[in-house]
This record gives C-alpha cells, sequence and structure tokens, in this order.
C-alpha cells in the first residue's frame, strides 16, 4: 500500500490554547495570507481539537474556521513527529520547557524542521544545544529558543547600544533597566512563574552540565572587568531603583558573543550569496562585545523592596518538595499578587507596556582602555513596546518565523543557536519596529 503524503504548512503553533499560544495565533493570522507575507499556510497543533477550534474563534471571530487542526502530545512522540513532519517551522508554545520541550525539539530535529520557542529557561536551552547540536546540524533543522521578551529585546537592545559605539570608540559595559508599566495591576504568566521555582529545584543541573561542557569562548573586552555593586542600585539619571534580575537575557547575551568570538563574520547562510555574505560580515563588525547585565526596576524603592521579597521567597521555598507545592499552589500569595494561575484579564494585557533601558559605558578611543583609565563615554538606549508576556512576546515570536520563512537562505543550515547570532544580520529590528517594539538612542555624552 503507497504511503499517505500528508500536508505540508509553512508554520505549525504548538501549544495554541495555551495561556500564550492563543496571542500567537492572533498574531499570526496578522500576516497570514497577506500582502508580502511568505506566511501562505498555517495549522494549529494541541492535545484538545476543541479548544483549538475556540482558541481560533477566540483569535479572530470573523476568519474562517478552515485551518487545519493537529492533535499532538509531549506524551506522544508519534505524534510529535507526525507534527514536525507536517511543518517547515514549528513554534513551540508549551511550557515549562524543562518539563516538555525536549520532546518536541527531538521531533523537529529528527523530521529535519525547524524550530522557534518562547522559552526563558537556561539549562533547557543549554541542555538542548548540548544534546541535539550536531544532530541539527547533520539534519538540516534551525533550533532557537528565547525567541520572546526572554531574550530578543535584551539581545537585539544591547546590540543596538554596542553599534551607537562608532570607531574609535568601544564599549566596556552594558546595563539594561527593565521597568514594567500598567494603570492596571501587572500580573505575569503562571508558567513563567512555575518556570522561575523549577529553576531555582535544578540549578545544580545547570552548574553540573556547565562543568560537563568545554568552556566557552570568551570575547575580548576592552578595559575593567564588571564590578560588583551594590544590591539596590539607584539609577538617577534614569530616576529609577533597581536591582539584579535573575533572568536568561544575560546567559543569552553571553552565549552570542561566544559564538560571535568562534565567527566573527557571523554564521554563513545555508544558500546565502556572495552580496548577503558580505553584508553579514558588515553587521557583524559594527557589533562590539561588553559585559552585560540586567535589572528589574521601578519608580519607587518599595517597588524593588516587593521584587526582593518575591526572590526570597522563591529562592528559599524553591529549593525543597514542600516548599514547591506551596509555591505552585498559592503563586498570587507567595508573588504578593504578581502572579496568578489564571493569569491577567484582557484589560490588565492592554493596559501594559515595558521600557528596557540601556546603559552603555565604554571609551571614546580604544586605546584609552589599555591604559587603566576609566570609561569616558555613556550611551543610553531604549527598547519599548507594549505587555511583555502576551503582547510583545507573540510579535516577537512571529516576527522571528517570518525571517525564517523569508530568509532560509541566508540562515544557518541547522544547529541550536540562541536567537541573537541567528537573527542578528537580519532585518528583525527593522520588522519590530514596524510592529510596536522601537528602538531609540536617547543620550550620548
Amino acid at each position: 500500500m503507497a504511503e499517505v503524503q500528508l500536508p505540508t504548512y509553512d508554520i505549525v503553533i504548538f501549544g495554541a490554547s495555551g495561556f500564550t499560544g492563543k496571542y500567537v495565533v492572533r498574531e499570526a493570522l496578522k500576516f497570514l495570507n497577506t500582502q508580502n507575507s511568505p506566511l501562505k499556510t498555517l495549522a494549529l497543533a494541541g492535545r484538545n481539537p476543541s479548544k483549538l477550534t475556540q482558541t481560533l474563534k477566540w483569535a479572530n471571530p470573523s476568519y474562517p474556521t478552515d485551518i487545519p487542526l493537529i492533535t499532538a502530545d509531549t506524551s506522544d512522540p508519534l505524534s510529535l513527529f507526525r507534527m514536525a513532519s507536517q511543518a517547515k517551522l514549528v513554534l513551540n508554545c508549551v511550557g515549562p520547557f524543562r518539563l516538555y520541550g525536549e520532546p518536541v525539539v527531538n521531533a523537529c530535529v529528527e523530521a529535519g524542521c525547524d524550530y522557534l520557542d518562547i522559552c526563558g529557561e537556561p539549562e533547557f536551552m543549554e541542555r538542548m544545544e548540548a544534546g541535539y547540536h550536531e544532530k541539527s546540524v547533520e539534519k538540516g533543522s534551525l533550533v532557537v529558543s528565547a525567541c520572546g521578551f526572554d531574550s530578543v529585546p535584551a539581545e537585539f537592545g544591547f546590540m543596538f547600544n554596542s553599534r551607537q559605539f562608532v570607531s574609535p570608540a568601544v564599549p566596556n559595559r552594558v546595563e539594561a533597566y527593565l521597568s514594567l508599566e500598567s494603570d492596571k495591576t501587572i500580573v505575569g504568566n503562571f508558567g513563567t512563574f512555575e518556570s522561575a521555582v523549577l529553576g531555582v529545584a535544578n540549578a545544580d543541573k545547570l552548574a553540573a552540565l556547565r562543568r560537563s561542557r568545554p568552556k566557552r569562548s570568551r570575547p575580548l573586552i576592552p578595559g575593567p572587568g564588571p564590578v560588583k555593586g551594590s544590591t539596590i542600585e539607584n539609577q538617577k539619571e534614569l530616576g529609577l531603583w533597581a536591582v539584579k534580575l535573575p533572568s536568561a537575557d544575560a546567559i543569552v547575551v553571553r552565549r552570542t558573543l561566544a559564538a560571535l568570538t568562534d565567527n566573527p563574520a557571523g554564521l554563513q547562510g545555508v544558500n546565502e550569496d556572495p552580496k548577503q555574505a558580505e553584508k553579514r560580515a558588515a553587521f557583524w563588525a559594527t557589533v562590539k562585545p561588553a559585559h552585560f547585565g540586567v535589572k528589574i526596576a521601578t519608580k519607587k524603592l518599595v517597588g524593588v523592596l516587593g521584587f526582593i521579597l518575591v526572590g526570597i521567597s522563591i529562592g528559599l521555598l524553591g529549593s525543597f518538595s514542600f516548599g514547591r507545592w506551596l509555591l505552585l499552589k498559592f503563586p498570587s500569595v507567595f508573588s504578593f499578587g504578581g502572579f496568578r494561575k489564571t493569569g491577567p484579564t484582557e484589560e490588565e494585557v492592554a493596559s501594559a507596556t515595558f521600557k528596557m533601558w540601556f546603559v552603555g559605558a565604554g571609551f571614546s578611543d580604544a586605546s584609552l582602555a589599555s591604559r587603566g583609565n576609566a570609561p569616558d563615554t555613556e550611551i543610553i538606549t531604549r527598547v519599548m513596546g507594549p505587555e511583555i508576556g502576551y503582547l510583545t512576546t507573540p510579535i516577537i515570536l512571529i516576527q522571528c518565523a517570518l525571517v525564517v520563512l523569508k530568509h532560509r537562505q541566508d540562515l544557518p543550515k541547522g544547529g541550536v543557536y540562541p536567537p541573537g547570532i541567528v537573527f542578528g544580520p537580519t532585518d528583525l529590528q527593522d520588522r519590530l519596529q514596524e510592529n510596536g517594539i522601537s528602538f531609540d538612542l536617547i543620550s550620548e555624552k
């Protein structure tokens, strides 16, 4: 009997009926079969077809409900392989990725399709790199995590700031300050909270993984190393109080800088022409390495104290099983209302925005760095946009997906990478700017 040939779709959104997934569907529909869009065919995938249908109606009530639905479950590897075999590109919205991500990556690599996700979990990302990079290169499967708020604004914000240091100027360090704003309550995704709790519980696994692998290349950064400052910072120029944010952003930026150290002209496209290769090399020549850190910031000191209390509660309770049960059973209590299982309301999502300030300190001339001078140049840039989890993340994920579809020949054949090293030389920043995420130069002195 002849084998049945399954249809192939440009994009399959896996976990389409989840909290974030339904917003990703809504964003994707804006670009389906529109002028100049490479997205011509779309399918939704998940465990429950009726919930997928409800998602489609929620995302766009007037849209015809003839978009194909694929039943797939992380506990059923065959269903995942069947899904991946029908996709040019899978967008994975099912987290925590530590628990549910690897079977999807495995299916995509085996099927040879491309994979993007919205993960912000360092241990998962680095484990996928360790376990799947070589095979994904062989199979021609491009695997890119952190294609959401973690960590594209951080990566592209860092690169945007770094590129303002025009030769002979060089940066030494870039500090990012994330400020969340709303005239209503700011409520985070429960999945993000669960990922943070599980991250604390499995911190030893990440440390063991890093010990077991060869050390990454370290870029040569002019000037002094990073200085450990006070726990709470008063950033007077921005009018903000800030504390270190233990997110994936700094780790992802460091991974891109390590890849750039090994590949100073960037990653070769699978079928790029010489003109594109020249453009790619020219772009990366303008990106200069620097020490990078991220802080969560607010206009009032009491807000920073709240962040610290949440961090302490997750750090203490997340280290033993009963504590984790309490955290995940009562997230609103232990996050002081910052996270809840039901997620934010439509009104809370619509009213929220973010600003991410990048304060770059460096030298007006690279020769000054080698003489033991203190940085004499400061450049402040800003990335800003709508609510981070349900609006900005879908915008970023879909624009990354459209870049993959339209410029696949200019991207690496395959491999497991952070977004910066893959999308840096593309038009992703311009696309984000056109879709409500702005990049601005604020001051230079």
